[in-house]
């Protein structure tokens, strides 16, 4: 059946037949035997926690992107917060940073004790507006967090320059970007810290898992010291030396990522090209096949090659007899595991109280928030389930659309 035929067909949500018995989740980690066998090698060996993985892993991932440091974490999150910690964040400082994004970006700040200024995004790319953010930054602002939405890298350049300016560090949120590239540049060779995640839906995965690139070297050593308590020293360095004795320079946090892990990450990296690879003839064959359809959807800008973590559609509701949740229930129905990404950070209860946040403050954002539903898209997804995805979003929005 093809996918203009299927608005004749009753929604599952209404008792109908779904388009998949079982339901395809909106992202998923992909392992084969090489990656187990890399990890049973290492529970096989001397060292599970911070040993020679580790620093292979970085050396290996600072290659691939481009940069001359990248610095392993527990978690993108716990990156995150090295980076914040890097940049000097501090009480009474502020960090201008994108509404459209997982909660983790801004609290990073907080953890800090600094305070998150939201700017809002451009139209076209969800990424942060230049110009919103140089009306936000002020003599306080410290840095500037820039989020690589859905995988398509923000305006790198221009953001670099404001936060400059303003004495600033550009922090580059590129957890959905690995293998993204802004002006022929490899995403995480551009900022002054560029972090990425490694959780099990992104492009590479250790499991749980983080990494800060940069290029210079005391932003690298201060991030090496905040991942293992402040000390300025790492066991194995100890342990090779024959040396005891080490001191606590700073005030750090056990955020070290583990031998297991980095074996994991340093298997899968070699996976990377042909994971994105695969990513964008997804996006490819989405783009060409919604066309036509009471949806938006993404804007890919002439200098960047997207790394598609995720494809965000936008609704055009004027033209669908329903709204964003029936949509989205009607979708699930046909066991498409679509998502939403996200609800806007200055809209989520805490900072509504903490910071008397409200609607209206990035209005870009919260409209796309209102119309935004997120498909699958994952490098191991095979040629049925894009034609599952794509029979399903012309069947739903075939029906609710207005004739």
């Amino acid at each position: 059946m093809t996918a203009l035929s299927t608005k004749l067909e009753p929604l599952a949500i209404q008792g109908g037949a779904p388009v998949r018995e079982t339901l395809l989740p909106y992202g998923k980690q992909n392992l084969d035997e090489a990656d187990i066998r890399a990890v049973v090698e290492v529970l096989r060996s001397d060292w599970l926690t911070t040993g020679p993985k580790v620093q292979q892993f970085e050396e290996a991932f600072a290659g691939r992107v481009g940069a001359r440091f990248a610095v392993s974490f527990s978690s993108g999150t716990a990156a995150l917060h090295g980076a914040a910690f890097a940049a000097g964040l501090g009480s009474g400082d502020e960090a201008v940073v994108t509404p459209l994004t997982f909660c983790a970006t801004a609290n990073c700040v907080l953890y800090q004790g600094a305070t998150p200024t939201f700017a809002d995004v451009s139209d076209d790319t969800l990424n942060l507006d230049p110009q919103k953010v140089a009306e936000k930054i002020s003599p306080r602002t410290k840095a500037v967090i820039a989020v690589d939405y859905a995988g398509h890298p923000a305006a790198l350049e221009e953001l670099q320059q404001l936060a400059s300016k303003a004495g600033a560090i550009l922090i580059e949120d590129a957890c959905h970007a690995l293998g993204a590239e802004y002006c022929s540049k490899p995403v995480g060779s551009i900022a002054d810290m560029t972090v990425f995640s490694f959780h099990p839906v992104k492009h590479v995965t250790t499991g749980e898992g983080g990494m800060v690139t940069t290029n210079d070297a005391r932003l690298a050593e201060t991030l090496r010291r905040f991942r293992n308590h402040g000390i300025s020293s790492e066991a194995r360095q100890r342990h090779e030396a024959g040396q005891w004795f080490y001191e606590m320079v700073l005030l750090g946090f056990n955020y070290r990522l583990t031998d297991i892990a980095c074996a994991l990450g340093l298997s899968q990296l070699g996976k990377l090209r042909e994971n994105v690879v695969r990513r964008r003839e997804i996006a490819d064959r989405y783009t060409r096949t919604f066309a036509g359809l009471p949806v938006r959807l993404p804007a890919v800008r002439a200098d960047v090659a997207p790394a598609w973590h995720l494809y965000p559609v936008r609704l055009e509701l004027e033209s669908l007899t329903v709204g964003r949740a029936e949509i989205f229930g009607a979708l699930r129905a046909e066991n498409i595991g679509v998502n939403v990404h996200y609800v806007p950070v200055h809209l989520h209860p805490y900072y509504r109280e903490r910071f008397a946040g409200q609607p209206g403050v990035c209005p870009v954002a919260e409209d796309a928030y209102e119309r935004l539903i997120s498909l699958p898209m994952f490098h191991s997804m095979t040629d049925r389930d894009v034609d599952d995805v794509i029979r399903a979003v012309h069947k739903v929005l075939g029906h609710y659309a207005k004739k």
